[in-house]
């Protein structure tokens, strides 16, 4: 098998694309669109009567025992009737590789961003997490990696400081809030000690695809575990909160309560949220600055590594350490 070279995926163009799909046995009609994606390359193409949609892995960043112990634990919530849209197994195969490319092919599913602001389509997200999250606590990952502060925080920091991210003259002030919060960070995690589950890991409303072809409220695909790992169970609930303390209460209640009807929540685990959200803080920059030679990053994130862009980091940093001395949100 060729070796994987990132400037080859930055490069990945149509030919190589239809190519890559024809190689496995598909016939392409020569439709193709680029899907919102860039940690991977994701594109619609089109094979005879239907569509189906091809996933491009990053180089270098999982390995194949990885990628397939994610393909199998969202054939395991399949087998469950849980609507996790696992990929599409050709001749028992799910992970392919032609011309140094890994991908694999999943089937087209449409659908819209759920309203959070609706109780239903909420009961409905805490009703599957939990069912995820019941199936996720049966067994370990053996290779996928675990969400803690050392791989989503210390590496994080670290890398922006050796790299030369940080401008000089915020340096200062960026090491003495990032280390004060990463203390701040651990020593909570250390106290909860939570119970360490299979994950989708990336939680959040973009992950979420609201099917509302059939009556009623419809239902959601669950979509995307590129991000599966070990972690703790709030980690797939908090990003679907928003507003105030009184609205994340109310979002929160009735989450958690639909959730609990089929795993049992450790409401300790409520201390996390803003650890959490400080680690997603710190890990979003670095993952920025690790992507920052893909052409496709700074295309979409002009933006970032500019003097007002690492300010405003700062001030985030700043304001985590605000928010971890607040009391954490409570579910009677």
């Amino acid at each position: 098998m060729k070796k994987q070279d990132r400037h080859s995926f930055y490069r990945l163009g149509p030919e190589q694309i239809l190519q890559a799909v024809e190689s496995v046995g598909f016939e392409c009609d020569g439709q193709l669109l680029a899907l919102n994606s860039y940690e991977n390359r994701v594109y619609l193409v089109g094979a005879g009567r239907e569509s189906i949609v091809v996933k491009f892995y990053r180089p270098n960043r999982w390995s194949d025992s990885e990628i397939l112990e994610e393909h199998l634990f969202t054939e395991e919530l399949a087998e469950f009737d849980i609507p996790a849209v696992p990929p599409l197994s050709i001749k028992g195969s799910t992970l392919f590789h032609h011309d140094g490319h890994r991908f694999a092919f999943y089937p087209l599913k449409a659908g819209r961003a759920p309203d959070l602001e609706s109780r239903e389509q909420l009961e409905q997200l805490g009703r599957y997490i939990g069912r995820i999250h019941a199936v996720g606590a049966v067994r370990d990952f053996e290779h996928r990696p675990t969400l803690d502060v050392g791989t989503f925080g210390d590496d994080s920091y670290e890398f922006l400081i050796e790299n030369g991210f940080i401008p000089k003259e915020l340096e200062a002030a960026y090491e003495k809030v990032a280390e004060d919060l990463l203390h701040a960070v651990e020593a909570r995690f250390e106290s909860i000690n939570p119970q360490l589950i299979r994950l989708h890991g990336d939680g959040h409303q973009g992950n979420i695809l609201w099917d509302v072809s059939g009556d009623g409220a419809g239902s959601p695909y669950i979509i995307d575990f590129d991000d599966a790992r070990m972690g703790p169970a709030i980690q797939d609930l908090w990003m679907f909160l928003s507003g105030d303390r009184a609205n994340m209460s109310s979002s929160l209640d009735i989450l958690l309560t639909a959730y609990d009807q089929f795993h049992d929540f450790d409401c300790r685990e409520l201390a996390l949220i803003e650890p959490l959200r400080s680690l997603r803080i710190m890990h979003h920059a670095a993952w920025l600055a690790r992507r920052w030679d893909d052409p496709a990053f700074k295309d979409a994130f002009p933006w970032f590594n500019t003097q007002n862009y690492w300010e405003q980091h700062v001030l985030s940093l700043k304001e985590q350490m605000a928010a971890m001395q607040e009391p954490p949100l409570v579910w009677i």
